[in-house]
């Protein structure tokens, strides 16, 4: 199922198939900018694993049900179920160990 880049609702979160990740930002947020070549380098990483951009904001319902406080923050899911989570990623491992929960063979 593809899924808009603003504003997916939970229900289509919830229905996906196969690994995605949900990156939960804002394009003027520093930290975001700051962790986007990590992110960059380990999505290339892992082709099969979909990825989503999610612009949060207050008022953005799908951050609040995904109970997203600090930018970024991927959401990595399996079938439409949360199964990892990373925060401000600063390291490559950090990013590694998440990615291996959803996507083994990279």
């Amino acid at each position: 199922m593809a899924m808009a880049s603003t504003d997916p609702t939970r229900e289509q979160v919830d229905a996906l198939r196969g690994p995605h990740v949900l990156e939960f930002g804002a394009s003027w947020c520093g930290y975001c900018v700051g962790a986007r070549p990590l992110i960059s380098s380990a999505l290339a990483a892992h082709p099969a694993v979909t990825h989503h951009w999610i612009e949060d904001a207050r008022g953005k319902r799908l951050g609040r049900t995904f109970g997203v406080k600090l930018w970024p923050t991927l959401v990595f899911l399996a079938d439409g179920r949360e199964v990892a989570r990373v925060v401000r990623p600063t390291s490559a491992e950090a990013l590694d160990l998440a990615f291996a929960k959803i996507d083994p063979r990279p």
